[in-house]
């Protein structure tokens, strides 16, 4: 019986942390900012000119993002040069083309998460 509740828990956890990981990609601030990232490693003004916004969403975006683990940072000279943390990450957001190129037109007329 107490196998039974540790397997509940596990699988509890485990369904927070997925989540907690797309509640972080729910943002279209963050995935532009993963986007470019994607494509090599960037300073904030680079970011800032590449994706249309503030300095500041960058930053208060770039601190969710180091926090979560999505992104790390190197000090190169006197700026911070920002990157994503793995590879996968990048996979992961191919891949949901991938899917949208199949789910579109459901994912379009869905009004559960539409923008406020």
């Amino acid at each position: 019986m107490m196998q039974v509740f540790a397997d509940r828990n596990a699988a509890a956890a485990g369904i927070e942390r997925r989540a907690k990981l797309f509640r972080g990609l729910a943002d279209p601030s963050r995935l532009a900012i993963l986007g470019v990232l994607c494509e090599g490693p960037l300073v904030v003004h680079e970011i800032v000119k590449r994706t249309g916004l503030s300095q500041p969403n960058v930053s208060n975006h770039l601190r969710c993002l180091l926090d979560c683990g999505l992104v790390a940072s190197d000090r190169d000279g006197r700026f911070i040069r920002y990157r994503i943390s793995s590879p996968r990450i990048a996979a992961l957001l191919n891949d949901v083309d991938a899917l949208l190129d199949v789910v579109a037109e459901g994912v379009g007329a869905c009004d559960n998460y539409r923008e406020a």
